[in-house]
């Protein structure tokens, strides 16, 4: 069985990363709380300081 994914809000991806760049919070514990692999919380890194906050913006259908 398959996980469900988890659909976060630009500004709640935003919030994880500003946990992370200003608070300090380790990866390892963010990951734990919110259910992700690190693998995501770097390519939303990665994404957020090649475009900024509108990287997480959705994109209508």
């Amino acid at each position: 069985m398959r996980k469900q994914r988890k659909n976060h809000t630009a500004q709640e991806t935003v919030f994880i990363l500003n946990r992370y760049l200003v608070d300090r919070v380790p990866v390892s514990d963010l990951c734990d709380q919110y259910g992700h692999q690190p693998t995501v919380f770097y390519r939303w890194q990665k994404e957020f300081f090649e475009k900024g906050a509108t990287a997480f913006e959705k994109k209508p259908s």
